[in-house]
């Protein structure tokens, strides 16, 4: 009777304490604290004569102090913690403060960090530097920082892995962005189904440590063909002598490593899932994804989504001026021209809105209003696509739903909007003709609010990019027109 077990021990390294998010917020705090006074004294030793030695000296002294005191706040903090301070402040001071994190937790900072941020800090570390901080960096991880290495540094690198760890790293590399192969970890205890769970609990105790988040033991035969999984809680309850076999589950959730990482996140939600190995189709078990890419996969899908519902891709929020202009800028010359759309449909009723001022108050709201009604279905529509609850054949009874829980709604509003615009005018055919054009406008929304998200998924492109400027455009545009049209039939 014979185990396998494809599993490293990991890199010992210092463990910075942890903190809370409050924590977190006021070391940002201090770092700014400290870099505030930094600059102080650089300033006021400036203002002293040039060649005054003795003011160049207690410059020396004085900066030595503060960045001691940096250094040991900073090599107090957790790696997340520094990525979040780092994140948070202007490239110079960044660079300032990334230049004085211990080297032996610049490989853990740089895979907390966002991408925007990594590219500037590894700009910032020579050669050897890098090589000395990825060294010791598990395949997984070293894939992960991989693509904003220099090539040079990743050949030096993979110089020091084995066999095996190098050929994990081709592997993951070879596999796209947003697949289960790019996030899955190649740490994981595997043992054969006819060994005894002492034999297995013997080899556990021999381990360092066992990888993290491992709630399951991966059972293969002699091909590494996955046939079931061992949860740690039955290997602790069960009797010694029993075989693995007998205690193994064979209803389990396995992953493709082609599987959009998405889809992965979903059933790790669905099913309240810690770890799921990663099988290819011979159904060999080639790693797991753990609930820490997870956790990641969500946060970055749930931050691309806010910003591509603006027509906007990550940046340095400290970037230079012309890299936010190239970013922001297209979407904003669109938004430019909706809201110019929307500006010369109100010009002409021109006629109606100067024989009754009141209208130009009002209109505003109907507009407003059928925005808002808009977003709400819009984020239904995204966060049901992103979560893949809509099909075919649900598709049409989701419209009707939406279409009529906004009509319902906007039934109730339209009512209040009404006697505010009686309120004001005292006028039931303006209120009326509110009523109407709020209604309708809100429908326009809802409608809007679905059809971007679906058509630009069903052409395979993100459904979330621009798609509030599309909505504000069709809103304010028809919003004008539905209400100032109503107007000018009604009540000229």
């Amino acid at each position: 009777m014979t185990e396998t077990v494809a599993t490293k021990p990991a890199p010992v390294r210092p463990a910075p304490r942890r903190l809370d998010p409050e924590d977190a917020q006021h070391a940002l705090a201090e770092v700014h604290e400290l870099l505030r006074r930094q600059e102080v004294v650089a300033n006021l030793v400036h203002r002293q004569e040039e060649g005054d030695d003795k003011a160049g000296l207690v410059e020396q002294l004085v900066q030595r102090q503060h960045e001691a005191e940096l250094k040991t706040l900073v090599d107090g903090l957790h790696p997340a913690d520094i990525a979040f301070i780092l994140e948070s402040l202007p490239k110079d001071e960044r660079q300032n403060v990334w230049r004085l994190v211990s080297p032996e937790h610049d490989a853990d900072v740089l895979l907390e960090v966002e991408d925007w941020v990594r590219e500037s800090l590894i700009e910032a570390m020579d050669r050897q530097d890098l090589v000395a901080a990825t060294g010791n960096l598990d395949a997984d991880e070293l894939a992960d920082l991989a693509p904003d290495l220099p090539p040079d540094v990743v050949a030096e690198v993979q110089k020091g892995l084995t066999e095996e760890e190098r050929a994990q790293l081709l592997e993951a590399l070879g596999y796209p962005e947003d697949s289960v192969g790019a996030i899955m970890d190649f740490e994981m205890v595997r043992v054969r189904e006819d060994v005894t769970l002492e034999v297995v609990l013997r080899y556990l105790r021999r381990l360092h440590e066992l990888p993290d988040h491992t709630d399951q033991i991966f059972v293969v035969d002699r091909q590494d063909k996955l046939q079931g999984i061992l949860p740690l809680s039955t290997l602790l309850v069960s009797e010694p002598e029993t075989d693995v076999r007998e205690v193994m589950t064979t209803d389990y959730l396995s992953l493709a490593p082609l599987d959009s990482d998405a889809d992965a996140a979903g059933a790790f939600e669905r099913y309240d899932l810690v770890s799921a190995p990663v099988v290819d189709e011979q159904g060999r078990l080639i790693g797991r994804v753990t609930i820490a890419e997870v956790v990641d996969v969500i946060r970055e899908d749930s931050q691309e989504q806010d910003l591509s519902r603006a027509g906007l891709q990550e940046e340095d929020i400290f970037a230079p001026v012309r890299m936010a202009l190239r970013n922001r800028a297209p979407w904003l010359l669109f938004n430019l021209c909706t809201a110019a759309t929307a500006s010369f449909v109100a010009s002409r009723f021109e006629d109606t809105v100067s024989h009754i001022v009141i209208l130009a108050f009002l209109m505003s709201i109907v507009a407003g209003i059928g925005g808002n009604s808009g977003n709400q279905t819009m984020t239904m529509i995204i966060r049901a696509l992103a979560v893949g609850r809509i099909t075919g054949r649900n598709l049409w009874q989701l419209v009707k739903r939406e279409l009529l829980v906004t009509f319902l709604v906007g039934l109730c509003g339209s009512v209040v909007a009404a006697g505010f615009a009686w309120g004001i005018s005292h006028s039931v055919s303006i209120a009326l003709v509110m009523m109407a054009a709020m209604i309708c406008n809100m429908l326009v929304g809802a409608s809007v609010g679905v059809l971007v998200p679906m058509l630009r998924a069903r052409f395979g492109k993100d459904p979330a990019i621009g798609s509030s400027v599309l909505l504000t455009f069709a809103t304010d545009s028809l919003g004008f027109f539905i209400f100032l049209g109503l107007a000018t039939v009604f009540l000229l």
